[in-house]
């Protein structure tokens, strides 16, 4: 089994991408083979409305038409077997670069019929890893929840299914003290590192065991 993480954050050794690497050393503990790529790295753009997916007999139809250094990676992730996908959650939403990946990879996938139907080449578990400053207590009234569903909702009709997990009041820096960030308890913050990410993390390890060994016929279902 072939499992892609994509860290939808500048930073490759904080909170998105550890969570990332958990839940594939989770996947890796049931024998999947396991790449995590940092969007960050490449050199792309979201969706330019060409509508070449889109076109009836086109050459294109049902895959991104766009020749960039994302190209060859969303030819990957339609091989895969899961996907697993991590944003920080910046102005409440993904980052830039986690909407411009999540335009390319989906919209072609998805037809302009009623329903709008499905076409991806196969059915695979994916997940969506949010980390955010935001307590758990505030998403609903923030309506982080709002857009953290409504992917979620995306990303299951095009795939099949789909799991949300979150790491709320995360820590953002080693040293507050370099940072005007005086909204924030820094001995508080770096305590719920200490004591809460680590949950988090096990709660990651255990959803990469999941995604590789998901039970035949059962979705996986949101978990928020």
């Amino acid at each position: 089994m072939n499992i892609l993480a994509f860290n939808a954050s500048p930073r490759k050794k904080w909170n998105t991408a550890t969570m990332l690497a958990h839940v594939l050393d989770g996947a890796r503990s049931k024998g999947a083979e396991c790449e995590m790529i940092h969007l960050y790295d490449l050199a792309y753009k979201g969706c330019i409305s060409c509508f070449e997916c889109k076109k009836i007999g086109g050459k294109s139809y049902g895959r991104c038409a766009v020749k960039d250094e994302l190209a060859p990676v969303l030819e990957r992730a339609a091989r895969a077997d899961a996907l697993v996908f991590g944003s920080p959650v910046y102005f409440g939403t993904e980052s830039g670069e986690a909407r411009s990946f999540l335009e390319r990879l989906l919209f072609p996938f998805v037809t302009y019929t009623p329903g709008y139907q499905a076409i991806a080449p196969k059915k695979m578990p994916t997940a969506l890893i949010y980390t955010m400053n935001v307590k758990e207590e505030a998403l609903g009234q923030l309506g982080y929840n709002t857009f953290m569903n409504r992917m979620q909702g995306t990303m299951a009709r095009v795939f099949g299914s789909c799991e949300v997990l979150t790491a709320t009041d995360t820590c953002q820096f080693k040293d507050y003290g370099k940072y005007l960030t005086t909204a924030w308890d820094a001995a508080a913050k770096a305590k719920r590192r200490e004591e809460v990410f680590p949950q988090d993390c096990a709660k990651a390890y255990a959803l990469g065991e999941r995604l590789a060994a998901p039970q035949a016929g059962e979705p996986i279902r949101g978990a928020m």
